[in-house]
């Protein structure tokens, strides 16, 4: 009699590409498991425990195992579709262990543009306010790093998936109504924060939002953004003319092959791609006449980078919103080392199917079973038909809820 076939489970990372959600990317993964080979006694073995469950129940099935089967998928911890790098998944029983990468230690790389604000802190929202940007320098930039290493406290984004009284941040933003508690201060710890590169006015491809807020949405952002009137209410008589004319003046200086290189990164187009003014579309956008700054850094669970990028552009005298972001480690899962491309789902199973399985074998052998992991590559699960499939099936190892 032949081996059964072992049914694999635990903990793996995939390269999450830009413009796709955390949630699309595992319905994307699910799409090309569910009728693989490779998760087939996942499948089988699913089966023989809603069969069994059944046959507790008189035959009787709960709405949960009515539904098809499907393999089981959780991540550890979200990207914004403008994000790029490590996204943590359990899969199977490993979704059982994916509280711990939320927790976990990681490091960010991120670029950050000067001299606007946006409702979200990064290119995907609308322009609430602009300030000055002219001053700022890279020495200013570095010294200014300085206040964020080490132990620290930071107030998440108004947009951010936090709630108050049972209603998130941005809810209150988008109905114009104050937040009944201010939002608090919490504390992260940054380990390492290094700017590793310095990026010239003009001279990159990285952009503020094309489209600008509404004057009701500004003042709704104001209440929620005190932060960011108080630093702009200065300079806010000399903001919007100064900066159009500097923008219309380095536009005039910056004609070249710059701007076809925007139009042809794939990473630009996608940022901008939900924001884009339907009037403006013919025209092409010219290189962003602000300074910006490409940081790495290493940091706590909680932390929110975009939030360094904006309270970053604060202390420098002006104003800051995230450009671009990406994971490069979660926990022990590093770009480059341990981590699936996501591309090769598209070259099919014959390509993704044996990286997947290593990557779960040694999942399986960095945490043994008793010590927080898995021991599910093996034929305590079994994925081949057995005499009497209810029976076996109630005398394995219980799968995780779906």
């Amino acid at each position: 009699m032949s081996e059964p076939t072992p049914v694999i489970e635990g903990v793996f990372a995939v390269h999450k590409p830009i413009a796709v959600s955390s949630a699309q990317a595992l319905r994307d993964l699910q799409k090309h498991l569910n009728p693989s080979k490779t998760f087939a006694p996942w499948i089988h073995a699913e089966k023989n425990k809603r069969d069994a469950d059944a046959a507790r129940n008189f035959g009787k099935r709960s709405r949960k195992n009515r539904q098809p089967i499907q393999v089981k998928l959780g991540h550890g911890g979200t990207l914004d579709p403008l994000a790029t790098g490590v996204l943590v998944v359990g899969v199977g029983s490993g979704t059982k262990k994916l509280q711990g990468f939320l927790d976990c230690t990681k490091v960010y790389e991120t670029v950050v543009v000067f001299g606007a604000a946006s409702d979200t802190y990064d290119t995907e929202g609308k322009v609430v306010k602009r300030a000055p940007y002219q001053h700022i320098t890279k020495s200013m930039v570095e010294e200014a790093l300085e206040k964020f290493r080490g132990d620290i406290m930071q107030r998440p984004p108004i947009f951010s998936a936090l709630r108050v009284q049972g209603k998130r941040l941005y809810e209150y933003a988008r109905e114009g109504k104050e937040v009944p508690v201010e939002i608090q201060e919490r504390p992260v710890t940054v380990s390492q924060l290094d700017m590793i590169e310095w990026l010239e006015p003009g001279t990159h491809k990285y952009n503020w939002p094309e489209k600008e807020a509404e004057e009701e949405e500004k003042k709704a952002v104001d209440k929620l953004l005190p932060q960011v009137a108080a630093e702009t209410q200065a300079t806010a008589g000399q903001e919007a003319q100064p900066d159009t004319e500097d923008l219309k003046r380095k536009r005039e200086g910056s004609d070249g092959p710059e701007p076809k290189k925007m139009k042809s990164d794939g990473a630009e187009a996608a940022d901008q791609a939900p924001t884009v003014d339907t009037d403006a579309v013919a025209e092409e956008r010219k290189p962003c006449p602000a300074p910006a700054a490409r940081i790495r850094m290493t940091v706590s669970s909680g932390f929110y980078v975009r939030s360094l990028c904006h309270d970053l552009g604060a202390a420098v005298g002006s104003l800051g919103l995230m450009a671009a972001l990406e994971r490069s480690r979660q926990g022990e899962f590093e770009l480059g080392r341990n981590v699936l491309e996501f591309e090769d789902l598209e070259k099919g199973e014959d390509v993704w199917g044996p990286k997947l399985t290593d990557l779960l074998a040694q999942w399986e052998k960095d945490h043994p079973e008793g010590q927080g992991g898995h021991t599910r590559i093996s034929a305590k699960r079994q994925g081949s038909p057995a005499p009497a499939a209810a029976a076996a099936a109630a005398a394995a190892p219980p799968a995780a809820d779906q």
